[in-house]
């Protein structure tokens, strides 16, 4: 699937890197340098601008090397940039480590991936069919 991008910013076009990498990293593009303290978040900007096909959504997740080594991740995960959105890719990245994290123009800041959704319309009804599982929320069925 071919998808249109504007790259505004210095740095290459966001990569697969693997043959079966399902997300893209996506790298900062800062004039300077942004020291995230503990549980400090920020905007970070990419510098990118996409034109998905309706019916796709770009989900933004954190690198789970920057999470494990750093606690690193991007706040409201997956974040979903819409096939309507038309301004610049920036990701709300937050530090959960007891450290200060400092991200450098050019890291790769997080990943990317391009996914299907479906468009759903409404059906109201009075009842819906029942489940072994039913009403059973978080935690239910036990460790």
């Amino acid at each position: 699937m071919k998808v249109k991008i504007i790259n505004k910013s210095a740095h290459s076009l966001p990569e697969y890197a693997t043959e079966y990498s399902a997300g893209l990293d996506l790298k900062a593009n800062i004039d300077a340098d942004i020291v995230l303290q503990p549980l400090e978040r920020t905007l970070v900007p990419t510098g990118l601008f996409l034109e998905l096909p309706k019916g796709y959504e770009a989900q933004i997740r954190p690198r789970s090397g920057l999470a494990l080594k750093h606690g690193l991740t991007v706040l409201n995960s997956p974040g979903t940039i819409d096939a309507d959105y038309r301004g610049e890719i920036r990701v709300i990245l937050v530090n959960l480590s007891n450290e200060p994290f400092t991200i450098q123009n050019g890291e790769r800041i997080c990943q990317m991936v391009i996914a299907a959704h479906a468009t759903i319309e409404w059906d109201v009804v009075d009842a819906i069919d029942e489940t072994v599982r039913g009403a059973g929320g978080f935690g239910h069925t036990g460790k």
